[in-house]
């Protein structure tokens, strides 16, 4: 069904109706309660909060042995924060928390060239994101703070991290 079926569909039903099929999907689809939930009692400290500490447990994990270090999961969040609609500064600050502890992290372990790479993507993206929404002034110094850890430790691909950049001057 596309978007015009369906609004002529929603336009057929009666007040009742659309309330019991509102409530429905809310009732079946855990998504569905979940944007709901967020949009009536936006408890977004809480899921920053949340975030952060399971990104902070791939790098530094508290209960096993060895880091996973995986980037997905701060993905997971960010796309997560995005669909709820979450306001962008949060967003971004999660963003480059991930980074942040990322390069913390490069510092205690030898790491992987993929890692490398990864954090290139997550820069890439962040820089994309905060010029899209116009976050320069609120995040500047630690955009620079990221680039200069890369450059500062000769991360092997920093002429890359240079070439995001560009987007925002």
């Amino acid at each position: 069904m596309g978007k015009r079926a369906l609004v002529n569909y929603l336009s057929e039903l009666k007040k009742k109706e659309l309330e019991e099929q509102l409530l429905d999907l809310y009732l079946r689809f855990p998504v569905v309660k979940e944007y709901y939930d967020f949009v009536f009692n936006p408890k977004e400290d809480k899921l920053v909060q949340d975030a952060k500490i399971k990104i902070s447990n791939e790098y530094f994990p508290l209960k096993r042995k060895r880091p996973k270090a995986r980037r997905s999961v701060a993905q997971k969040y960010i796309k997560h924060f995005l669909k709820l609609g979450v306001d962008p500064n949060i967003t971004a600050d999660l963003m480059l928390y991930n980074l942040e502890v990322a390069q913390s992290f490069s510092l205690e372990k030898n790491v992987p060239e993929a890692f490398y790479k990864s954090m290139e993507n997550s820069f890439n993206e962040l820089v994309r994101f905060i010029s899209v929404n116009a976050l320069l002034i609120d995040f500047k110094n630690r955009i620079v703070a990221c680039y200069l850890f890369a450059q500062d430790h000769h991360w092997p691909n920093m002429e890359d991290f240079s070439k995001s950049l560009d987007i925002i001057d």
